[in-house]
């Protein structure tokens, strides 16, 4: 019985699976930017590598014209979560609160999402699958949180219902 259990315990430990790693030599180019502008705000972002090599994305949330958000977007052959129970991101921001965001299609007009909060530090934020809820422009469905064989999509958002200017650093994104 004891070897048993080694076994399905070595078997369903998956080393974490990269989904992105921020370097001097990235190709950012698939990363978009995607601002209130779609629905007539002024709210604008910015997402580049800066000299250390990180992700900067980056920006100033407005409210006029309804507005309120910025995000940055990355879509990928679709990642299989089997064996894996959260996403890890290494991060440095201002202190707001921001969101991850992933889509099992990137077609899907919802995203399942984990609010997080900065520390101004670095930090390792974790993610549990399981717990990203659906929501659809800032309103929760009434659906399951995910639990999809995998997803193609992921994002980060900041819309605070508030005027701010924000910045957020990313080192890496992987599934654990």
């Amino acid at each position: 019985m004891k070897n048993l259990i080694c076994m399905m315990t070595l078997f369903s430990s998956l080393p974490p699976l990269l989904l992105f790693d921020f370097t001097k030599k990235s190709n950012i180019q698939d990363w978009r930017v995607v601002d209130d502008v779609v629905m007539g705000g002024i709210s604008s972002g910015n997402f580049s590598l800066n000299s250390d090599g990180f992700a900067v994305f980056e920006g100033a949330i407005s409210l006029e014209n309804n507005g309120g958000f910025s995000s940055v977007r990355y879509r990928f052959p679709k990642v299989k979560t089997e064996g894996y129970s959260s996403i890890v991101i290494k991060l440095r921001a201002d202190g707001k609160q921001y969101q991850f965001r992933i889509k099992t299609n990137s077609a899907d007009s919802h995203s399942f999402i984990a609010p997080f909060s900065t520390s101004g530090e670095w930090q390792e934020i974790t993610i549990q699958l399981k717990n990203m809820y659906p929501a659809f422009r800032g309103r929760t469905l009434e659906q399951r949180n995910f639990s999809d064989p995998y997803f193609e999509e992921i994002a980060f958002l900041i819309g605070n219902k508030k005027n701010e200017k924000f910045k957020l650093i990313i080192d890496r994104i992987e599934l654990r």
